[in-house]
């Protein structure tokens, strides 16, 4: 089987390159700068925004995976330049191909669009799948960690010093990027019957997610320090937005988008779009998870 897989030189997908070499698939992949050569992996050079490089990633190819997405931009018209107009590319390509499956990874941001302007794209782009006439999965990960993250590792890296600022209350579901690869690479052969047309969000399989607290101290634990962890009011994540933005620029982590995104109380995923065990189940708990991943930290000196 031939896979091909957009955002494979990113930190989701490179964790899918590496579940794939462990079975007999053969990986297409696109990326923007020259890789090494891999394994079971073509590599085909362009973007999201070149229709040529598109359609020589699809064809021929028996399943289309899409994880490539903007989640950090300083505009509304970026994150839709990126999510909304690379998949429909993709879509159109996919089409051309006549790929037998279609799997997009989109985000719980899609479920609250009004938040910010990338959950409003992931959640056009999510039209866009629908509406495509393709045999679609769409997937909607929670907070995604794991080794070479550099998202979470703002929190590992406050830990470190026994402080971690946190949003308003309320609760969140997380996964490890190696269940996540996981997951997508079972969909790709999953029985149609289980998984097509179907919105997934996937987990750790914790009841309830996480209260932010309850992530913040067990991620104090998982690098040996008690934590102070705060709740911080939406006037001060503003003001820290602005701050981080003027001091990094565009690698700002703490974004006025994601402050929006942040700030919303409920962000665990729902019982009633679980993956079917017949497919897909976790492996990794959230305690398990967070030690392997301040490990890695740790011994590649990020800790």
């Amino acid at each position: 089987m031939t896979i091909a897989l957009t955002g494979a030189t990113g930190f989701v997908g490179q964790a899918v390159l590496d579940q794939a070499a462990q079975s007999d698939e053969t990986v297409r992949a696109l990326t923007r700068r020259a890789q090494a050569p891999r394994a079971n992996v073509e590599w085909v050079a362009g973007d999201l925004s070149d229709t040529a490089a598109l359609a020589a990633l699809c064809e021929p190819c028996d399943a289309i995976v899409h994880v490539a997405g903007l989640t950090n931009a300083p505009d509304p018209a970026a994150f839709e330049e990126a999510n909304v107009g690379g998949t429909a590319r993709l879509i159109a390509a996919a089409k051309h191909s006549r790929a037998k499956r279609f799997v997009f990874v989109s985000s719980l941001s899609a479920r609250e669009p009004g938040l910010s302007a990338y959950g409003a794209s992931k959640a056009r782009a999510e039209k866009l799948v629908e509406a495509s006439g393709l045999d679609w999965t769409i997937v909607r990960p929670p907070g995604v960690y794991g080794p070479r993250d550099v998202d979470y590792f703002e929190m590992f890296r406050s830990a470190r010093f026994g402080f971690v600022p946190l949003p308003p209350g309320g609760a969140s579901s997380i996964i490890h990027v190696t269940d996540l690869a996981r997951l997508l690479l079972a969909l790709v052969d999953a029985p149609p019957a289980l998984v097509r047309r179907r919105v997934f969000e996937p987990d750790d399989a914790r009841e309830g997610g996480w209260s932010h607290k309850e992530l913040a101290r067990a991620i104090g634990k998982a690098v040996g320090r008690p934590v102070f962890a705060p709740h911080l009011p939406r006037s001060v994540l503003d003001a820290a937005a602005k701050v981080d933005r003027m001091v990094r620029g565009d690698k700002a982590r703490l974004t006025a988008d994601r402050v929006g995104y942040m700030t919303h109380p409920n962000w665990v995923a729902r019982s009633a779009m679980k993956v079917p065990e017949a497919v897909w189940s976790p492996s990794v708990s959230g305690e398990e998870g967070l030690a392997a991943t301040a490990r890695w930290y740790r011994d590649n000196g990020w800790l």
